[in-house]
């Protein structure tokens, strides 16, 4: 017997309904994957369905060991015979069944990702492309794209045209079709598109699954994309009955193919559809759930639902603004240490972003105050490989050491092979000098592979001299070099928009390390960079968690902090020139961010300059949206603890950093004196030396020197006013 005692009457009528197709739109945190299990049971132990008829597909194999485990704890062994499984399992179980109606036999392969890269390898050698100029992963996305569009080889080429990029991509995709024919193997992508091809010919093929299965149940049915709502409806025949469980706010999948308004016009398919809505949350409190509500209520594209919890709380969410990104990480780096001294461990704390490259001055904080973390489903800023190239290209530009030059000589490529690197590592071993002092003093080669190596040495030289002259500051020299390298135009070439951000954000860095520490060079900054790239922390179960929005769907912590809130990075800038469409998925995504605290949410945005936005940063609308009555403001952009609307905004698109810095004067109220006693969060105690403005000349102890710092920030206080 099914115990119905935990369940509201929402949630009861979700597990109980007879109705034919039943659309359940469930709330964060409203017990979904409790009902859908109880569900499944009350098919089995009282309406009396036969295990093996009912189907449930969800999105993750996580999610469905999970569904099966609390299953298994619900019914008799004999009746735990339900089918269980990712859409792509339920391909394959499809295929190894009938495929050879296809002329395939049952035993065909199933290409992984690293399968599919060691064919784009086999491809690459063959043709001699290489991987800096093609990336695996977007040759491997113009591969789906095509195969997902129903693009052929042969109209692949025809939409290359006379294109010499896009006419190689369609002679790989030519190769991987081949490749994947010759092995007798398909890739994910295939599962779903072949099942739905063979029951689109095969018409008898098609009711034997439709009458396989009974109760047909799909999870987080907001992410579903056309090719697996097509797989959905092919199986849901005249006699099945349909069960989806999902939230359109939280359609935050967009990007990969998902489909909000699958979830929205389910009615329209499905006539006589009932829909019932899971409007109780058990994860957050009230005045997280009250300020996530207020922000999706914004968009106009959704079901219109009045979440709620009955978890009271006097903490409401807090926005800390504040005046850089290197002080916002400082802030939640304090606040987390602080957080974990009063015994709320690290495990139960999360930073989200919107970006990955936003992790880069987070990740330095951490460090800094020996904050054990992991990025989540991601690499550390400083070990991702375009930052690896760029810092290598900086070296050459001041050390010209040979790992430098190993790394970066054929990045992008320039025709030098492996063999010509052997003759530069063998004449460097006769000279016993570094190979790039052979390259300035011998011609090792002859034709065009000489000239280019000469017109190498040349650029080099050339940035050796601008670092000599001393006139050009540095973040504009590594600018110049990422350019006349050619490694920015690779990037920008390729789209690989990621990439290109964290070399924005490196080069923020430069800048925001020269101006902190204005009597150092470019080698002491390598040298610190080091530090942190090769620092290990010694990782125990406990550290705090990094991970961008996307990655959290689906997760809980005790305590949130969403950083970066500022209006083109979140919402992202190229959501935003999408206009209404882009600025709601970006809504629902911090609608996710949000609700993934269960007791205290933190929201911070910084303040400055963006060189990933080119424009002064401020905070984002999201944040404007939220009831006042739930949330507090501290910070720069705060006034008595309201938030003052974007005090910045006139100037959002001024590009000229000039014009932030002479309107943060104007804007400054903090009074400090020459000679006068201050402490610093971070710097601790020093002397000002200098008023200017907004902003004070500070001399701290070793190692941190002089310091020009924002006079109005929370982090610089009178020694006087600790004291009294």
């Amino acid at each position: 017997m099914i115990d119905f005692v935990e369940l509201n009457e929402a949630q009861k009528e979700a597990v109980l309904d007879e109705a034919k197709y039943l659309r359940i739109v469930a709330g964060a945190g409203s017990g979904k994957t409790r009902v859908l299990t109880m569900r499944i049971a009350h098919l089995i132990d009282e309406v009396g369905v036969k295990a093996n008829k009912i189907l449930a597909i969800t999105f993750t194999n996580k999610a469905a060991n999970e569904m099966k485990e609390r299953i298994r704890k619900m019914v008799e062994e004999e009746n735990n015979h339900v089918w269980i499984s990712t859409i792509h399992s339920l391909c394959v179980r499809i295929l190894r069944e009938d495929i050879q109606c296809m002329g395939w036999p049952r035993n065909f392969t199933v290409l992984d990702a690293e399968d599919q890269k060691a064919i784009l390898k086999e491809a690459y050698k063959e043709m001699k492309l290489d991987a800096t100029t093609y990336p695996y992963g977007a040759l491997l996305d113009y591969i789906s794209n095509n195969k997902s569009a129903e693009i052929s080889v042969e109209r692949a080429y025809t939409l290359a045209g006379s294109y010499t990029g896009d006419k190689t991509k369609a002679q790989v995709y030519e190769y991987y079709v081949k490749r994947q024919e010759a092995l007798l193997a398909l890739d994910f992508d295939d599962l779903i598109l072949w099942t739905v091809r063979m029951f689109k010919k095969y018409s008898e093929v098609l009711s034997k699954w439709q009458s396989r299965y009974e109760y047909i149940h799909v999870d987080e049915f907001q992410d579903i994309d056309p090719i697996q709502y097509t797989l959905i409806k092919q199986l849901t025949g005249p006699y099945n009955h349909l069960y989806v469980v999902g939230d359109p706010d939280q359609t935050i999948y967009t990007w990969r193919g998902a489909d909000v308004n699958i979830i929205l016009n389910f009615e329209k398919d499905f006539k006589g559809t009932k829909t019932i809505y899971l409007n109780e949350n058990y994860r957050s409190t009230m005045p997280i759930l009250n300020g996530a509500n207020s922000v999706i209520r914004n968009n106009h594209y959704r079901l219109e639902k009045d979440l709620y919890t009955k978890r009271k709380s006097e903490e409401k969410i807090t926005h800390y603004s504040s005046a850089s990104d290197e002080y916002q990480a400082m802030w939640i780096a304090n606040k987390v240490k602080e957080l974990h001294r009063q015994g709320k461990p690290y495990i139960d704390m999360a930073v989200l972003y919107r970006s990955n490259y936003l992790s880069r001055s987070l990740e330095k904080a951490l460090l800094d105050e020996r904050i054990p973390y992991v990025i989540y489903g991601g690499v550390r800023f400083y070990e991702r490989a375009e930052v690896k190239d760029a810092l290598c290209y900086l070296r050459m530009a001041i050390t010209s050491d040979d790992l430098a030059l190993q790394r970066i000589l054929n990045k992008p490529r320039r025709g030098i092979g492996n063999k010509s690197m052997d003759a530069i590592v063998k004449a460097a071993n006769e000279k016993n000098c570094s190979m790039y002092e052979v390259l300035k003093t011998q011609a090792l080669f002859s034709g065009k592979l000489q000239a280019t190596i000469d017109q190498f040495v040349r650029m080099v030289e050339g940035w050796k001299a601008i670092i000599a002259e001393g006139k050009t500051e540095v973040f504009r020299l590594f600018e110049q070099i990422l350019d006349d390298s050619g490694y920015r135009a690779m990037l920008e070439e390729n789209q690989e928009i990621d990439r290109i951000e964290n070399l924005k954000e490196l080069i923020d860095d430069v800048k925001e390390f020269s101006e902190n520490n204005p009597d150092s060079d470019l080698e002491e900054y390598l040298q610190t960079v080091s530090l942190y790239g090769d620092r290990e922390e010694t990782m125990s179960s406990d550290f705090l968690q990094l991970m961008t929005v996307h990655a959290a769907k689906g997760l809980e912590f005790d305590t949130v902090f969403v950083s970066d809130m500022n209006d083109g990075i979140f919402p992202n800038e190229r959501a935003m020139n999408d206009g209404r469409k882009g600025v709601e998925e970006e809504r629902r995504l911090a609608y996710v961010a949000f609700t993934r605290a269960k007791n205290k949410l933190y929201l911070t945005d910084a303040g400055g300059y963006s060189y990933v936005l080119q424009r002064v940063r401020v905070p984002s609308r999201f944040i404007e949206e939220i009831d006042p009555n739930y949330i507090e403001h501290i910070g720069v952009n705060a006034e008595n603890g309201q938030f003052k609307e974007h005090n910045l905004s006139n100037i959002l698109f001024d590009t000229k950093e000039e014009a932030f810095f002479e309107k943060l004067e104007r804007t400054s109220t903090t009074a400090y004196r020459k000679g006068e006693l201050v402490v610093h969060d971070k710097f601790g105690e020093g002397v000002v030396l200098k008023v200017d403005g907004g902003f004070v000349e500070i001399a701290f102890p070793f190692p941190h020197g002089v310091k020009k710092l924002m006079a109005a920030h929370p982090s610089l206080k009178k020694k006087e006013e600790i004291v009294n």
